[in-house]
């Protein structure tokens, strides 16, 4: 009985995580349960073994429920096999070929971390090219300042709603802006660069605020940036990366709208999770921050770096720019009219929702 128990309250459970994802509403009950599709698979193939264990002492309703967890554990696997770390298994990662690699390292340093010196010793040991910092404030711009000497292009911009940017390159920024697509105390930068090898490299750095009962009550603003982002870049033909910590997850409705309009690849695909918070509890950990890049880049290393004090993993990122041709730099898919009809009523929602923020 007491399994019966277990394997009933857990069927149901999963049976409606598994189904509000499903439901077109940006409330964040609706979108959170998309953070969690790995764990929530797993649970699906714990509760399926589960099943047969205890089918005798209720046949209809076991087969009911097995078959329903069965059909929304297929969805997930379909969902998440792109991201299994084949290219690993296989041999197909990129490697270094020449001198010309950029790194890049993305960062959510929480404001409220004071672990300062943790974040400045990873910089001098890693030492990348660009980093891009998210909720950094006044206090941590301070602290920071000691880089200057290191990085002569800076895009600094001290919030105190923990929605503040900062931007530091080794690499000559030919412009650089801040942009505010949903509201005007919500940075996105976007920066033009001159690589090492005299190439040109367009940066986007982007840190949406998440739908969740302490922040947002929708994921709107989150998904009317994501678009306006995904359907500003699709304008650009030079080589570019759009990074930072997106609140979302790759396989939401959201970021598969956001990869057709752009056309970027998702860095993720076929080398591995990488999940990046939380933090400090590894079994609840999602892969909210993100890196797309355009055709024309290549990724040699993608991974998570030690947890120095945040609620999020450092995200960091070695890459080349290679020579497909320049005439298309993106996978272009053809957009649907619901596509654009979703897309415009997305960034329109985002920017006539009003944020909690203070």
């Amino acid at each position: 009985m007491v399994l019966a128990a277990i394997y009933f309250s857990l069927a149901l459970v999963l049976i409606i995580v598994s189904i509000l994802p499903l439901i077109s509403n940006q409330y964040w009950i609706f979108r959170i349960c998309e953070f969690a599709r790995i764990q929530i698979l797993a649970f699906q193939v714990f509760t399926l073994i589960l099943g047969f264990i205890v089918y005798n002492q209720n046949p209809n309703i076991v087969l009911i429920s097995e078959v329903s967890l069965f059909a929304f554990a297929m969805l997930n696997i379909v969902l998440l096999a792109p991201y299994l770390p084949y290219k690993e298994l296989f041999g197909n990662t990129k490697t270094p070929t020449s001198t010309n690699s950029i790194t890049l390292l993305s960062f959510n340093v929480y404001q409220y971390n004071k672990e300062y010196q943790n974040f400045i010793s990873l910089i001098n040991d890693v030492k990348p090219d660009i980093f891009l910092t998210m909720e950094s404030n006044a206090d941590w711009e301070t602290a920071l300042s000691v880089l200057d000497s290191q990085y002569p292009y800076r895009k600094k911009i001290a919030l105190e709603n923990t929605y503040g940017m900062h931007f530091y390159s080794k690499l000559k920024v030919d412009n650089c802006k801040v942009n505010y697509f949903m509201a005007d105390d919500l940075p996105s930068i976007e920066a033009m660069l001159t690589t090492k090898n005299n190439e040109k490299l367009t940066f986007f750095g982007t840190h949406p605020p998440p739908p969740s009962p302490t922040e947002e009550d929708t994921s709107k603003e989150r998904d009317g940036e994501i678009i306006m982002i995904g359907k500003k870049v699709k304008k650009y033909t030079n080589p570019l990366i759009v990074v930072g910590d997106f609140n979302n997850v790759a396989w939401s409705k959201s970021s598969r709208l956001f990869k057709k309009i752009s056309g970027l690849t998702d860095a993720r695909i076929g080398r591995g999770f990488f999940s990046t918070y939380h933090a400090n509890y590894k079994l609840l950990r999602f892969p909210i921050d993100l890196l797309f890049h355009s055709n024309s880049i290549s990724i040699e290393e993608f991974k998570t770096l030690k947890n120095i004090g945040s609620d999020h993993l450092p995200l960091y990122c070695r890459f080349s720019i290679n020579s497909i041709s320049k005439e298309k730099e993106t996978n272009e898919e053809n957009l649907s009219k619901d596509d654009v009809e979703e897309m415009n009523e997305m960034i329109q929602e985002g920017k006539e929702e009003k944020g909690n923020r203070d």
